[in-house]
């Protein structure tokens, strides 16, 4: 079927959005469809999650992204790409200058492939946005990526999430918000960082310029990680943060007057917790009693 499918689109002229996804297409049809894709020069996008295309598959889109110049929107999440893997797709990232959007989450990569990845993202010249969340990058690797990240001047876009990038694994994402000069959206909820790696994001906040979304969420930060963050953002007068998701934490007297000062220092600033409206209304009622600026969140809006 895929094989049939590819050769009519050889030459097919009038499509260029192909979405193949959840079809089981496995190593064999990707092979075909990556063949297809050498030669037609229309298609622009192409979605085969969910097709258990497996390091052939890997091995097979690696070979049309080193030829192939008009895709620029790639999906392959869900297809049981591992540290083998990585290494076919590596060699794609870092030559093929076209794609802008990829997504690589809900695969199998370990530390090995974050390491392989981190050197091919610090060298891509193309990619805007890169999902590689529900992965397995741990310290080792989590770390690797982020150095990557710190290198890279093209990338807006990164989520992380829903990995275990510890304490280590922040550490590095905190001096690669030092050096980067770019990325305007980061996702790294649901990581394992606690109070000392939020701190070391933080340190990375106090400097950065650029960031305009980040998510926290889903981490053991407490009390303490959040007020480091918020105070990373007061000590920043040049800060891009317009969206902020932290952790649901227990409110404290220090952090409840921070989430005040932070929201007075740059009103327009959407501050949340978890989705937890209480830090939010005890923010909005101390604040009122002082200047009634806006309300610290909108539960209305939502969060990319």
């Amino acid at each position: 079927g895929a094989k049939a499918l590819a050769f009519s689109l050889m030459v097919d002229t009038s499509i260029l959005m192909l979405d193949l996804s959840d079809n089981w297409l496995q190593g064999e049809g990707a092979a075909a469809i990556a063949e297809m894709l050498k030669e037609n020069c229309y298609i622009s996008a192409v979605d085969l999650s969910n097709n258990k295309l497996g390091i052939e598959g890997a091995k097979a889109f690696s070979a049309m992204l080193l030829e192939n110049t008009t895709v620029v929107s790639l999906q392959l999440s869900g297809n049981e790409f591992d540290d083998h893997a990585a290494k076919y797709l590596a060699d794609a990232i870092t030559a093929n200058s076209k794609v802008e959007i990829l997504d690589l989450s809900y695969n199998m990569f370990g530390d090995k492939a974050g390491e392989i990845l981190g050197t091919a993202i610090a060298e891509n010249t193309g990619l805007k946005e890169l999902k590689i969340s529900w992965n397995h990058f741990h310290s080792q690797g989590a770390a690797a990526l982020a150095k990557g990240l710190g290198a890279n001047i093209f990338l807006k876009v990164l989520d992380v999430s829903y990995n275990g990038f510890g304490n280590s694994g922040a550490a590095a994402l905190g001096e690669a918000l030092k050096a980067n000069t770019v990325l305007e959206e980061l996702n790294i909820s649901n990581n394992r960082i606690s109070v000392e790696g939020a701190l070391c994001v933080a340190a990375g906040l106090k400097e950065n310029k650029a960031l305009k979304r980040l998510n926290m969420t889903r981490n053991p930060m407490q009390s303490e990680g959040c007020c480091g963050v918020l105070k990373a953002l007061q000590a920043n007068s040049g800060t891009g943060i317009e969206i902020l998701d932290l952790p649901d934490v227990p409110v404290n007297k220090e952090l409840a007057e921070l989430c005040d000062a932070v929201k007075i220092l740059f009103p327009n600033l959407l501050l949340r917790c978890g989705g937890n409206m209480k830090l939010q209304r005890k923010s909005q009622s101390k604040a009122e009693l002082r200047t009634q600026p806006e309300v610290v969140g909108n539960s209305q809006k939502a969060v990319a």
